[in-house]
């Protein structure tokens, strides 16, 4: 499998983890050091993977509501052969988010290892 379809495959690892609140798929995909960042409202938030993962562990599931999967990749960014920033868009319950995931390919493969993210709209 070639560098672009394995980074494929993880970012669909994401995609999945995300709708079906998998955090069995988020440990496999984000690296155990990894941070998310926003700064929706002008402050900087932070927040550890382990508190993500905690709080995607209790929310319901986009799938388990009914919600049909709407997500895309906006655009990859290479840095080189390991290392590449991918932008992308998804709804998760009301919310659409656009994400840049910067995934890093070493001993474990493709994993996540910063995610910042805006909310860029909600639906009613």
């Amino acid at each position: 499998m070639s560098r672009n379809n394995e980074l494929l495959a993880a970012v669909e690892t994401y995609f999945d983890a995300i709708y079906f609140c998998d955090v069995e798929k988020l440990d496999k995909i984000f690296h155990n050091t990894s941070s998310l960042f926003d700064a929706d409202g002008g402050k900087i938030f932070t927040d550890p993977i382990a508190s993500f993962r905690q709080d995607v562990a209790t929310r319901p599931s986009p799938a388990s509501a009914g919600q049909a999967r709407q997500e895309e990749i906006i655009m990859i960014d290479w840095l080189c052969a390991n290392a590449a920033t991918v932008k992308l868009r998804l709804l998760a319950h009301k919310n659409v988010f656009v994400d840049h995931l910067c995934f890093v390919c070493g001993e474990n493969g493709w994993e996540i290892v910063s995610k910042v993210w805006h909310l860029e709209s909600t639906i009613d």
